[in-house]
C-alpha cells in the first residue's frame, strides 16, 4: 500500500496528531509549570527537549518509510 491514497491520509492525519499535540503541549505547560519558578523552567526546558527529540523519531520514521515504499515495497521492522 505504498503511495496509496489510504497511506497518504493516514499520514497526513498522523502528521496533524502530532503537530496538535505538541502545540497543545507547548501552550500549557509554560501556564502549568510557572508558579514553580526556576524549576518549573528547568522543567519546562527538559520538556521541550523530550517533545523535539519523539518529533525527530517520528519524522526519522516517515522518512524511512519513504524510502523503503520508494525503493523496494513496505520493509516494516517486525
Amino acid at each position: 500500500m505504498c503511495f496509496s491514497a489510504y497511506w497518504l491520509a493516514e499520514t497526513l492525519a498522523w502528521l496533524v496528531a502530532v503537530c496538535g499535540l505538541v502545540a497543545i503541549l507547548m501552550l500549557l505547560l509554560p501556564v502549568v509549570l510557572g508558579w514553580l519558578g526556576w524549576a518549573g523552567t528547568l522543567a519546562m526546558q527538559v520538556i521541550r527537549i523530550i517533545v523535539a527529540v519523539i518529533v525527530i523519531i517520528a519524522l526519522i520514521w516517515l522518512v524511512f518509510d519513504l524510502y523503503a515504499c520508494a525503493v523496494s515495497g513496505p520493509l516494516r521492522m517486525h
